[in-house]
C-alpha cells in the first residue's frame, strides 16, 4: 500500500510469488507500470475477493484520510492465520492529509496517546488491537524523508511492526 516508485516493493519482491501495488500519485502509478507491477485502485484492492498473506503499508496511516478504517479493511483481506503486516509509522505521530493543495486533518483519528517516540509506541497496542490486530514485533529505525527548501532532507524515527490477525 502505497507503493511510490516500487524501488521498496522491488526489495521485498523475492520472497514473493505475486505482487500488487496501491498507490495514489499518477506519477506513481505510471512509475509502478513501468516496472510491471499490478496496481489495483485504492478503491479496489480490498474488493478483490484475494486473501493477502503479507500487506506492506509504510509511512502511510499518518497521510490517511480514515487511518483506523485503512486498519480495518487491511485485517479483512489478510489470511487469517499466517498472514501479517508490516506497518511503518513516524512517531511522533502527526497526521495530516492533502486536500487540492492544502493540508487537513484526517476526518477519522487514531487515538495515539503521548508526547514522544516512547510514550506514543506504548499505546499502539491498542489502536491495533480495535482494528484487529495484535505486534508480533517492532523496532525502531531512521525514516530519511524528502526535504524542502530549508533542508535537503530530514531524518525521522519510524516505529516499524510486525502485525498478525487475532
Amino acid at each position: 500500500m502505497g507503493a511510490g516508485d516500487g524501488e521498496v516493493t522491488k526489495i521485498m519482491s523475492p520472497h514473493f510469488e505475486e505482487i500488487y501495488a496501491t498507490e495514489l500519485s499518477e506519477t506513481m502509478i505510471w512509475q509502478l507500470q513501468k516496472k510491471k507491477y499490478r496496481v489495483l485502485g485504492i478503491n479496489e484492492w480490498q474488493n478483490t475477493g484475494f486473501q493477502y498473506d503479507v500487506i506492506s503499508c509504510l509511512n502511510l496511516l499518518d497521510r490517511c484520510d480514515q487511518p483506523l478504517t485503512l486498519l480495518k479493511d487491511i485485517r479483512s483481506v489478510l489470511e487469517p492465520t499466517r498472514g501479517r503486516v508490516i506497518l511503518a509509522l513516524v512517531l511522533p505521530f502527526h497526521p495530516y492529509v492533502e486536500n487540492g493543495g492544502k493540508w487537513e486533518k484526517p476526518s477519522e483519528i487514531l487515538e495515539i496517546k503521548g508526547q514522544n517516540w516512547e510514550e506514543q509506541v506504548n499505546s499502539l497496542p491498542e489502536v491495533f488491537r480495535k482494528a484487529g490486530f495484535v505486534i508480533e514485533a517492532f523496532t525502531r529505525l531512521p525514516y530519511l524523508c524528502e526535504g524542502d527548501m530549508y533542508n535537503d532532507y530530514y531524518v525521522l524515527d519510524d516505529a516499524v511492526f510486525v502485525l498478525k490477525p487475532v
